[in-house]
């Protein structure tokens, strides 16, 4: 089983792999990170260890238990409690992303002390909008732009966590 991790440094080799190999696959549902996300990787990798240790943001990654491949990325980004997500191509449909979550929401209410989560996902992104209905998440009713595309907000109550 997969093993949700909090990012370290040594995470970025696996890192930069699972954002390669999945570029396409993300951009057909969300915005592409552009060329200057992969040719200033490094950089961006010690910004966000320099975020989380400032206790601001938390960065989780899914790992494989046999292969350390990475297969999906979870943020509590901005200090404001406001997840997004990534999975591989390889690794959706298995439920993953689901267990990640309902991990994530267990961290938020006892490590991060967090009552609530924010979310947001395109409305062509069908798979991150059902992950968000499955664990939870309900229709705030507002409309956010997402780099140029049309989302919906979203919002989960912690105290209520249930598994």
């Amino acid at each position: 089983m997969p093993e949700l991790q909090r990012l370290r440094a040594d995470h970025a080799p696996a890192l930069l792999a699972f954002e390669r190999a999945n570029r396409a696959f993300f951009a057909a549902t969300v915005p592409d990170r552009g060329d200057g996300y992969f040719t200033g990787f490094a950089a961006r990798h010690e910004a966000l260890l320099t975020e989380q240790a400032a206790g601001s943001c938390h960065f989780h990654l899914l790992v494989a238990e046999d292969s350390g491949e990475v297969l999906g990325r979870f943020n509590l980004a901005d200090g404001a409690a406001d997840l997004g997500f990534r999975l591989a191509e390889s690794a959706t449909g298995r439920g993953l992303a689901t267990a990640a979550v309902h991990q994530i929401f267990e961290l938020s209410a006892t490590t991060y002390a967090l009552t609530s989560l924010r979310a947001s996902a395109a409305l062509t992104n069908t798979a991150s909008r059902a992950v968000l209905t499955r664990t939870g998440f309900v229709p705030t009713g507002e409309e956010v732009p997402l780099s140029g595309k049309r989302g919906l907000a979203y919002l989960r109550e912690l105290s209520t966590t249930k598994r």
